[in-house]
Parts: C-alpha cells; sequence; structure tokens
C-alpha cells in the first residue's frame, strides 16, 4: 500500500473538513496515565460487539485499531482489513497532535474486495478526530460503502468527532497493551455498558470519564 500526500484537516484537505470544523489541539488533565490491561481490552471489545450491529468488514485503522479490529471481526465471524492513516509517528506520552493524517492515494486490493460494503471502522482512541474525519470520507470515496460506523475504545472529552460507539471517556494519556511499555498510574475500569453517539434530535448522554480508584 503507497502512502499519499498528508491530508492536513486543519486547513480542509483533500478528505478533511473546513476550516471551521477542524480541532487538532490535544487536550489533557496530566492527573494520571492510564492503563488498558489485556483482559480489559478483550472486555470492551465483546461490549462493542455486542452492542454494535453486525458490519461486512471491520477495517481496523493502523496501528492501534487493528487489534481491536481482528477481535471484533472474531466475534462477528467478519473479514478484517487494515487501513493505513497514520496521525501520530511514536507512542511518546503526551505527543502533540500534527494535524495531518496520511492516507493511501488508492485503496489496496483487500479493501477494493469489500466495495459497497457495510463497514465498521475501528481505532484504539479518537484524541482530536482528526484520523477518523479524514478516513471516513475517504472510505466514502474510494470504496462506496453500503454504510461507514465507526468504534473506538477510548475517545478523548476533547475529540471534535464522536465515533458510534466507544467505551472509555478520557482525558488524559491512555496506554493500550500494544504500546511501547510506560510508567502508567490507574487503570481503566470496565463500564457495564458502552457509550453510543445519540440519534439525531436525541437528548446527548452525559458520561463520566473513568473514577478514580483512590
Amino acid at each position: 500500500m503507497r502512502v499519499g500526500i498528508p491530508v492536513d484537516i486543519s486547513v480542509g484537505g483533500l478528505t478533511g473538513p473546513p476550516r471551521e470544523e477542524a480541532g487538532v489541539k490535544r487536550v489533557f488533565e496530566h492527573r494520571r496515565i492510564w492503563r488498558l490491561t489485556q483482559d480489559a481490552f478483550a472486555s470492551a471489545a465483546a461490549l462493542i460487539a455486542g452492542q454494535e450491529p453486525t458490519p461486512e468488514v471491520v477495517v481496523g485503522i493502523a496501528r492501534g485499531g487493528v487489534p481491536l479490529a481482528r477481535l471484533l471481526g472474531a466475534h462477528y465471524g467478519v473479514p478484517v482489513v487494515e487501513l493505513l492513516a497514520r496521525h501520530n509517528r511514536s507512542d511518546e506520552v503526551y505527543l502533540p497532535a500534527t494535524g495531518q493524517v496520511e492516507l493511501p492515494e488508492e485503496p489496496d486490493l483487500a479493501l477494493v474486495a469489500h466495495r459497497g460494503s457495510r463497514v465498521l471502522l475501528a481505532d484504539d482512541i479518537c484524541g482530536t478526530g482528526s484520523t477518523y474525519r479524514a478516513a471516513v470520507p475517504w472510505l466514502a470515496t474510494h470504496l462506496a460503502p453500503a454504510g461507514v460506523r465507526t468504534a473506538a475504545l477510548c475517545r478523548s472529552k476533547a475529540a471534535t468527532f464522536t465515533p458510534d460507539i466507544w467505551v472509555w471517556d478520557t482525558l488524559d494519556w491512555v496506554v493500550f497493551p500494544w504500546n511501547d511499555t510506560a510508567r502508567t498510574t490507574e487503570d481503566l475500569i470496565v463500564p457495564a455498558s458502552p457509550r453510543v453517539r445519540p440519534a439525531l434530535g436525541a437528548a446527548p448522554a452525559h458520561a463520566a470519564e473513568p473514577r478514580d480508584r483512590r
């Protein structure tokens, strides 16, 4: 897969939103560094699969979204395909957002095979919303899907994009099982149910950030 020109969503790029919708500043409280354990990750994926309608293919945003996509694909019994959409260059803690999302110039054969399908787009975290806001229209343009829904493990409460379904609201850095080892201070606790984006016209849900265990 050949990576194309970076999409600068802060100024309205090829697949980015208009300037007034863009927001790339990452916001942190700096109160803790969350850890997502492997067991909590598996439980969170099961929560998403139990609530989200079955797609025809799960597309994982590489690299952080791929482990979630694979678990969801196993739950649903559907194919899993990777989409290389790079935003952060490393897993360095509190790394600033760049405002650019690199997407392929064209979909590879694995993606093309699912043209016209119902797609579930999965990522580990919706930090600013930039990756989703670039990837969703890219999929619409290149795959003409029957529909694209979005899933994440975590969503920053400062993000400018709300996935269709996610598990944790956070305002601090999260270390996932597939990240490089880093010092963490608290574990994410699996809630009873996932968060979902309210339907149009519905009152927004006020989901709380995970509570301190102290």
